[in-house]
Formats: C-alpha cells, structure tokens, sequence
C-alpha cells in the first residue's frame, strides 16, 4: 500500500458557513472539545486517585472580523437574538468551518450544531489607531464533529 500523501495544513484559507450562506472571517477560535473528569479517591490507596469521565464540553466558537452593515443576514439574526426580547424563539443554525487546501476544496471540516450568539463585542473605539473596525461573534453550541 502506497502512503497517502499529505502537506501542512495553513492556518489561513478557510471558509465559515452559517446555515446555508457563506461569510468572510478574519478568525475563527473555540474549535474544542474537553472531556470534564471526577476524581475518585480509594480508601487506604495513597499513591493515585481515580479519574473517571463525566461529560463533554465545549469552548464557544469566536469569530473575528471587520464591522458588517446592519442589514446583512447574519447581523439580522443576530440582532433577533442579542436585542430582542425573548418573544421570540431562537433559532440556532449549524456552523461549518471549513479547512481549505491548495485547490481550494475542505481537507478538514467541523461542523458546530445548534449554534447560536451569546455574546457580540466591537473593538475599542480609538482615535489614535488607524486600523480596520472589528466585530467579534461568539457562539455557543450543542456539538462539534471534524471531519
């Protein structure tokens, strides 16, 4: 059997989909999944304690990226969300960060479901900086796969 040829993967082509609609993201964090443990001692055992798994979790997904126009589709479910009222359900959409390679198809995928903002920031507003204006997005979701 040949071996598979394989390159490195770089950091900076890739491609976020929410829903069905792709956007532009200068970064993307929070791809992460912790296994939470409980710590059993033994009785009359002093050298070790046992680690049994509890659950899993996860980090929020944060997205980065240059102040968008209030009209958009993502800042329009978003506002829904972080500025209503609760009168309305939320309405949580999958979130696929794709890893792009040297052709431009996915090598690596994850894929958050159930997503949804928490949490909505723009950077510091200052007068002596003479750089881009950035938003940033933070979701929590119910899973992440990687494919």
């Amino acid at each position: 059997m040949a071996a598979q040829k394989w390159e490195l993967p770089v950091a900076f082509y890739f491609q976020v989909k929410i829903g069905n609609e792709e956007f532009a993201f200068k970064e993307v964090s929070g791809l992460s999944t912790e296994m939470e443990t409980e710590s059993i001692a033994e009785g009359g055992v002093n050298d070790y304690v046992h680690l049994l798994p509890k659950q899993i979790k996860h980090g929020n997904l944060v997205l980065k990226r240059a102040l968008m126009p209030v009209k958009r589709n993502d800042v329009v479910w978003i506002k829904k969300i972080l500025e209503g009222d609760f009168s309305v359900a939320i309405q949580p959409r999958d979130v696929i960060v794709n890893l792009l390679g040297n052709d431009g198809s996915p090598i690596y995928t994850w894929t958050c479901t159930r997503a949804y903002p928490v949490k909505w920031e723009v950077d510091t507003l200052d007068a002596e900086k003479n750089s881009v204006l950035i938003e940033t997005l933070e979701l929590a979701y119910t899973t992440i796969k990687r494919t």
